[in-house]
């Protein structure tokens, strides 16, 4: 019986660290009789989501060397994704903390394959849930982590930023995207620590820790390895 009870309790222990480390995601569709709303339901699905949203929060896991490192992660308990009509029909996608907001209009107007554009945008956006956001970080460069995320999933669409493209490091999006790709090809672990670094603050010194240039400097070289004119511009 001592060692059924010691078992039973270790069962326990495991069960809620395992808890403690899982993460809940919802999807819910707000406007189900939209047409977006009919083409999320008919063409994504609500258990499609929510499966891609696992997936991919283990592939950021992954990328950001976290996967045996909890400790490092960003901590989130639940991800909620709402597909909604927003004020602006422009914006396809907006994320706050851990809550995801999918334009009803942006699924409705995409043209192709859009479980793919769904997809891809799923990507960036879980990216902000769990990658670190420093308050002094230039924009530019979270949300060129997050693009970069597409990219190394291969979701990254054909139409965005080739190698050597942009005029500045921390441009945003696709052009730093690409800059990063760059990055990682002279330490291949470059973006997980550069997040890892990011947890509480940021300094453009961390390139130098890291690669042992300045940005800028890293910046021109890229410029230069695709035959582009650099252009050195500083963060605004």
């Amino acid at each position: 019986m001592p060692n059924s009870h010691v078992q039973c309790t270790l069962i326990i222990l495991v069960a809620l660290l395992h808890g403690a480390l899982s993460i809940t995601y919802n999807v819910t569709d707000v406007v189900p009789n939209t047409p977006g709303g009919i083409r999320f339901e008919k063409e994504i699905g609500v258990d499609y989501s929510r499966q891609e949203m696992g997936t991919i929060n283990q592939f950021i896991y992954k990328l950001f060397d976290q996967e045996n490192n909890p400790g490092d992660r960003r901590p989130q308990d639940f991800v909620q994704l709402y597909i909604d009509v927003h004020a602006d029909n422009a914006t396809a996608v907006t994320s706050l903390g851990n809550i995801i907001n999918m334009s009803s209009i942006f699924i409705q107007d995409y043209e192709g394959d859009v479980k793919w554009g769904f997809t891809s945008i799923l990507y960036h956006e879980m990216t902000h849930v769990f990658q670190w956001l420093p308050n002094d970080a230039p924009v530019g460069l979270i949300e060129g982590i997050a693009d970069y995320t597409m990219l190394k999933a291969n979701y990254f669409p054909p139409g965005l930023a080739k190698p050597g493209d942009g005029d500045r490091w921390d441009q945003g999006y696709d052009v730093t995207a690409r800059f990063l790709e760059y990055c990682e090809s002279l330490l291949e672990t470059f973006v997980a620590q550069l997040n890892k670094k990011m947890k509480d603050s940021y300094n453009d010194s961390y390139f130098v820790d890291l690669l042992g240039k300045p940005v800028d400097t890293l910046w021109n070289e890229y410029k230069q390895k695709y035959h582009h004119d650099p252009k050195v511009a500083r963060s605004l």
